[in-house]
C-alpha cells in the first residue's frame, strides 16, 4: 500500500509537471492562411499600419521625406488642405481661400475659432504667425518653399493672417497646403535656426502622438480636436526594416494595412491574391514622375535632332510592361496627367518605339553607321528600376537603330549622381522627381528656369542647371514668369500650354512615366485612401 501509495504520489507529480510544461510551452501556430484573414490585432478597433519609411525627424519645419512628412500630415492641420483625389486646395485652418491684392502679393487669410492645440495652448491667427515665422527662420531642409517666396507674415487680427510676398506667385496657396506648414504650439517650440524637436510633436490635428519609438509610433485620439473625429480609436504604426518582413507582416495579418514601399514583384504577388479576394489592393494615381535630362552642352546632345531622335526612340509601353510591371502610367508630358493643363504632346509628335522617325532625325543631324551618335544614359547605382530602363534603351538602340546611335549604360553612387549632375558632368540622366507641393509650376520652374545663362553658353545658374540639361530659353524664362503671376485659371492654363510645345520642341527632357501609389488593405479594413501628396489618410480607416 505505501508502494502504492508512493507511486501514485509521483504519478500525481508527473501528471502535475507534465500539465505545466504543456501549458508554459507557446503553441505552435498553425499555418496563416493566404487570405490574411487572421488580424492578431483585430480586436481593439485600432489601426496598424506598417511601413518601411523611417522617419529622421517629427519637426515640421526640418520634415522633408514622405516617411515624416506623413506623420506629421497626420498629426497637424493646416491652413490649407486637399481632397482625398483632388489636386484643389480647400480651407482647413483657414476659414476661406484668401483674399489676393491686385499686384498679387498680399494675401489676407481668416482664421479658424475654436481650436487647440494637444497642449491645450488656445490656437489664433498669433500662434499661425509663429509657426510660418519658424518653418522659415529655423533654416531646416523644406524652408526655402516660403523663405524664396515670403516677405513677411503677420496677425492683423486675433483671427486675420496676411502674408506678403517677394514676388508675385500664383500657387503659393497650394505651398501653404505643404505638410510642414502646419500648425505648431508657440508653447512646445522655439524660433531659431537649428532649434529642431525631432522626437515629439505638438500640434492642432486629429491625433496627439502618445509615443514615438524607432520602430513604432503609436497615435491616440484628440478628444478636444475641432473637426470631424477619426473613425477609429487610434493608429499603430510599425516601421518594418525591410520590404520583405512589411510583405510577410501583411500576409500573415500582423498589419492592417501595408503602404510604402514594396517592391513591384511584391505588389504583383500581393496584386494577385486580391483578386481572389484574400485582401484588397488599392491604387491610385501618383504625383511623382519619370524623366530623362538631356545635356545640352554635351555633344552629341548639343544637336535637337539628336534629343528628338531620342524622344522617338523610347518605347514606354515596353518600359510599363517589362521593367515596371505595369505599376506605372506613360508620360507624354513634363506636367503629369494629376494636373488638366498638362498635354500628352510627347504621344502626338514622337509616339513610342518610332525607329525609323530616330533614324531620320540622326541622318538630318549628319550621323551615319560609320559616325554613330553616342549618348551616355546616367543613374544612381541604388535604383534598379533605372538599371533596367537604361539597359532596355541600350538594348533598342542597338537592336532598332541600325548602328546610327550607341548607348552607353553608365552608373554611379547615389550621393556623387546629385552632387555631380548640376556640374553638367552627365550626358544624360534619368530622374525621378517628388513634387514640393502640388501645382504644375513645381514640375516647370525647378526643370526650365534659367537665373543666369545664354544660348551659347547654356544655363549657368537655375533650375535646369541643377536638373543636369543645362537649358537656357529666354522665351521659357518669360512663360514660367507669366504663369506665375497670372491669377486666372484658364489663362495659367493657356500659358502652361504654350511651356508644353516649347519643351516639346526644344527637347531638354523626355517624360517617361508617372508613378501609380498601391496600398494593400485586409479584409473589412474600410475607407483607406491617399491625399495627392502620397500621404495615407489615417483618419478615415476603420475596421
Amino acid at each position: 500500500m505505501k508502494q502504492w501509495g508512493r507511486m501514485a504520489k509521483y504519478l500525481s507529480l508527473f501528471c502535475l509537471c507534465l500539465l505545466l510544461v504543456i501549458s508554459c510551452t507557446p503553441r505552435q501556430q498553425a499555418n496563416t492562411p493566404s487570405t490574411g484573414a487572421v488580424n492578431t490585432i483585430a480586436g481593439d478597433s485600432r489601426i496598424t499600419i506598417g511601413t518601411t519609411e523611417k522617419p529622421r525627424t517629427l519637426d515640421p519645419a526640418d520634415a522633408y521625406e514622405l516617411g515624416s512628412l506623413s506623420l506629421v500630415f497626420n498629426m497637424s492641420d493646416r491652413l490649407y488642405t486637399y481632397e482625398p483625389g483632388s489636386t484643389e486646395i480647400k480651407p482647413q485652418l483657414a476659414t476661406e481661400l484668401p483674399k489676393v491684392s491686385t499686384d498679387g502679393l498680399t494675401y489676407t487669410i481668416p482664421i479658424r475659432k475654436g481650436v487647440v492645440f494637444h497642449d491645450d495652448t488656445p490656437f489664433n491667427a498669433k500662434a499661425m504667425e509663429f509657426s510660418i515665422q519658424r518653418f522659415i527662420e529655423n533654416k531646416g531642409k523644406p524652408s526655402f518653399l516660403l523663405s524664396d517666396t515670403v516677405a513677411s507674415v503677420k496677425a492683423t487680427g486675433e483671427y486675420e493672417l496676411t502674408i506678403k510676398l517677394k514676388k508675385p506667385f500664383a500657387a503659393f496657396p497650394s505651398l501653404l497646403a505643404f505638410s510642414g506648414v502646419c500648425a505648431v504650439s508657440p508653447k512646445a517650440y522655439q524660433i531659431g535656426a537649428g532649434k529642431f524637436v525631432a522626437n515629439s510633436f505638438v500640434g492642432t490635428g486629429p491625433y496627439k502622438l502618445a509615443k514615438y519609438g524607432t520602430d513604432s509610433l503609436r497615435f491616440d485620439i484628440f478628444d478636444k480636436y475641432w473637426g470631424e473625429k477619426p473613425t477609429n480609436k487610434g493608429v499603430n504604426v510599425q516601421i518594418q526594416t525591410s520590404p520583405v518582413n512589411l510583405f510577410n507582416a501583411f500576409k500573415t495579418g500582423a498589419i492592417d494595412v501595408a503602404y510604402l514601399s514594396l517592391q513591384p514583384d511584391q505588389i504583383q504577388s500581393l496584386e494577385a491574391s486580391a483578386k481572389k479576394g484574400d485582401w484588397q489592393a488599392i491604387s491610385a494615381q501618383g504625383s511623382v514622375i519619370s524623366l530623362m535630362a538631356l545635356n545640352r552642352n554635351q555633344k552629341p546632345l548639343d544637336k535637337v535632332e539628336v534629343r528628338q531622335a531620342i524622344a522617338s526612340l523610347i518605347d514606354r509601353q515596353l518600359l510599363n510592361n517589362r521593367v515596371l510591371l505595369s505599376q506605372a502610367d506613360p508620360l507624354y508630358s513634363i506636367i503629369p496627367t494629376t494636373f488638366n493643363v498638362s498635354l500628352p504632346l510627347f504621344k502626338e509628335k514622337y509616339g513610342d518605339g518610332k525607329f525609323e522617325e530616330a533614324k531620320k532625325s540622326l541622318v538630318a543631324a549628319g550621323f551615319s553607321q560609320a559616325n554613330p551618335a553616342k549618348v551616355q544614359i546616367w543613374y544612381p547605382a541604388s535604383s534598379m528600376t533605372r538599371s533596367l530602363v537604361a539597359q532596355t534603351l541600350k538594348s533598342l538602340a542597338d537592336t532598332k537603330m541600325d548602328g546610327l546611335l550607341q548607348i552607353e549604360v553608365k552608373t554611379v553612387e547615389g550621393a556623387t549622381f546629385y552632387k555631380e549632375i548640376s556640374k553638367g558632368l552627365y550626358p544624360s540622366a534619368l530622374l525621378n522627381w517628388y513634387p514640393d507641393f502640388l501645382d504644375p509650376d513645381n514640375y516647370v520652374q525647378p526643370f526650365l528656369a534659367c537665373e543666369k545663362g545664354s544660348d551659347a553658353t547654356g544655363c549657368q545658374t537655375g533650375g535646369s542647371q541643377t536638373q543636369g540639361s543645362f537649358y537656357h530659353s529666354e522665351t521659357m524664362n518669360k512663360l514660367i514668369d507669366q504663369q506665375r503671376k497670372e491669377q486666372n485659371p484658364e489663362a495659367r492654363k493657356k500659358i502652361f500650354a504654350d511651356i508644353q510645345n516649347q519643351v516639346l520642341t526644344d527637347v531638354p527632357y523626355i517624360p517617361l512615366w508617372q508613378n501609380k501609389d498601391f496600398i494593400f488593405a485586409q479584409k473589412g479594413v474600410t475607407n483607406v485612401n491617399l491625399d495627392p501628396t502620397q500621404n495615407l489618410i489615417y483618419k478615415t480607416i476603420k475596421k
